[in-house]
């Protein structure tokens, strides 16, 4: 695993140390790292190619501003950010947890109906947070979930619009549906306006993945477009789901956005005050393989603590030295990720694609193109922030 360009030689970004590489994702790297103080963080680099498209960057700049906005327990915070610097980059608040991927997928299997019901929970928790700051996630799916003692985190802002930024067919700007096959809601597939309740379509698909192990809509090896059609017009596959959750998911993937409930529906019917508060499940909340497995996680996160080196020579930018630090950086502002670069370091647990830059860079899902594991993200700015998950996409 290597540095970034342009950053061999000091193996820092702004104000981190870059101690190994998470993950990648559409929009670029993602970055274990540690603060001048200490702090963990992930740490999110966007891809040369993109920085260099001032429509991209311009976008990049609002989603930053608008998941700084982002505040509760339940998400991973945007600690800094950099959006005009040559390499972008944004840090995020650090979790130490694998994603729900990684847990239902490869670790353990589907959860238990009590765990499924405290996700919902929580996940709810966040997806009011988020909404709460204008911003609809559009793209919340297992690898975006991060896993942790406490409760899940949600990570990945980087598809994510301020609703302002959405124009009213629910289309980006350059025309492309925004979202992942599998976990898409019918109006996302559709093209039509983009609401709230597309987040509780999402919620829905990923809490079904959480209790049965599979997508309600199939897997994308038959096809996107199979899946997709289905999402719009077909009712979904929950056979084995426990009984008493089946009813809220299934009325969370209802077609029409107005019959969906809401977030705060959702906390009613999942006993929400009886199981979480303040960013705390108040009982264990995961079978205790899982919880043996998170303890590992985190011994293994205190192992990467010193970067190595590069080898390469000084890198340049435009033929003259590279910086220590990159264009406008800024001292840093609370929570966030970090790359890391250099010698072998165990893998950090919860990282892959990472909030979107705003919850690391967040890649591929169950039923979703692979573009790296999830992992949180910290964007990058002169001012310190606070608030979206950590990764940015």
């Amino acid at each position: 695993m290597g540095v970034p360009p342009g950053f061999e030689h000091w193996g820092k970004i702004g104000a981190y140390r870059l101690l190994a590489r998470l993950g990648a994702g559409g929009m670029g790297d993602v970055y274990l790292a540690r603060s001048d103080r200490g702090r963990t963080v992930a740490v999110k680099l966007v891809r040369r190619e993109l920085a260099a498209q001032e429509e991209f960057r311009a976008r990049f700049r609002q989603e930053v501003q608008a998941a700084r906005q982002v505040g509760g327990f339940w998400t991973a915070p945007v600690l800094d950010a950099d959006t005009e610097a040559d390499v972008p980059w944004v840090a995020t608040g650090y979790v130490a947890g694998p994603s729900l991927q990684q847990v239902v997928g490869q670790d353990h299997g589907a959860l238990p109906e009590r765990s499924v019901g405290i996700l919902a929970a929580g996940l709810a928790h966040a997806l009011k947070d988020i909404h709460a700051a204008g911003i609809v996630h559009r793209d919340l799916k297992p690898s975006n979930v991060l896993v942790t003692i406490d409760g899940p985190r949600v990570i990945d802002f980087g598809i994510a619009r301020a609703l302002e930024t959405v124009d009213e067919s629910g289309l980006t700007r350059t025309g492309a549906l925004v979202g992942s096959p599998g976990f898409m809601a019918p109006e996302q597939v559709r093209g039509d306006r983009i609401t709230p309740a597309c987040d509780v379509f999402c919620l829905g698909s990923v809490l079904a993945y959480a209790a049965t192990g599979r997508l309600p809509f199939g897997s994308v090896d038959s096809g996107p477009h199979a899946v997709m059609f289905r999402i719009a017009q077909e009712e979904p596959d929950l056979e084995g789901m426990p009984e008493g959750i089946a009813e809220l998911v299934r009325d969370c993937l209802r077609k029409d956005p107005g019959a969906r409930p809401t977030l705060d529906r959702v906390l009613e019917r999942t006993g929400a005050e009886d199981t979480v508060s303040d960013g705390r499940s108040r009982d264990p909340w995961l079978p205790s393989a899982l919880v043996a497995q998170l303890g590992r996680h985190a011994v293994r996160l205190l192992d990467a603590e010193n970067p190595v080196s590069g080898t390469s020579r000084p890198p340049t930018h435009g033929g003259a030295p590279a910086p220590t630090n990159p264009p406008g950086s800024a001292a840093p502002v609370p929570g966030s990720r970090g790359p890391g670069a250099g010698a072998p370091v165990p893998a950090a647990p919860g990282t892959g694609a990472a909030v979107p830059v705003a919850g690391a860079a967040g890649s591929g899902g169950p039923g979703s193109p692979a573009s790296g594991p999830p992992g949180p993200g910290v964007p990058g700015s002169r001012n310190p922030a606070s608030g979206a998950p950590g990764s940015v996409e």
